[in-house]
C-alpha cells in the first residue's frame, strides 16, 4: 500500500451534525482516536465523518455515525443504547470492523503467491500409498 501524502484523522474529518455542539467535538475526537490508524490510509480530503444523535439522553436515542471515502459506499453505523459513551463506542467500533470488512474485500484475490501455496504434504501423500490413505480416513 502507497503511503498517504494527507492522511486521514478523525479531528480533521468528524463533522457533528444534529444533537451536539461544537463545544462536544474536541471529546468525541478524543474519543474516537483509536479510528485514527484505520483512516490513515485514505486521503484526508477525500474522507468525512458525521456524527449525529436523534433524541439525546432520552429513552430512544439513536446514534448516527456516516463515513464517506472517495470511491468507497457509503458507511452509516448506528446504535440505540442509552448511555451516550456506549453508544459512542458502539458506532465507533462498528466502523473500524466495517472499515477492515471493506479493505478486506478489495485486496487482489488474483495473487500469483496466494495461490502458488500447495497443499499440505499429508494431503498430497495419500494418493500414492492406498493402505496408507485407508488408514487416514479412519
Amino acid at each position: 500500500m502507497s503511503a498517504v501524502a494527507n492522511p486521514a484523522t478523525v479531528a480533521e474529518c468528524l463533522r457533528v451534525g444534529a444533537g451536539f455542539s461544537q463545544g462536544d467535538r474536541n471529546w468525541i475526537a478524543e474519543q474516537f482516536a483509536t479510528l485514527d490508524a484505520r483512516l490513515a490510509g485514505f486521503h484526508a480530503d477525500a474522507t468525512e465523518l458525521e456524527l449525529s444523535v436523534k433524541d439525546r439522553e432520552a429513552k430512544g436515542q439513536k446514534v448516527t455515525l456516516e463515513c464517506w471515502i472517495a470511491g468507497r459506499q457509503k458507511i452509516v453505523t448506528t446504535s440505540a443504547e442509552e448511555d451516550l459513551h456506549a453508544a459512542l463506542n458502539d458506532v465507533r467500533d462498528d466502523l473500524r470492523r466495517r472499515l477492515n470488512d471493506a479493505k478486506t474485500k478489495q485486496e487482489p484475490r488474483h495473487n500469483k503467491h496466494l495461490r502458488d501455496v500447495g497443499q499440505p504434504a499429508a494431503e498430497t501423500d495419500t494418493g500414492s500409498d492406498p493402505a496408507r490413505a485407508e488408514v487416514e480416513t479412519v
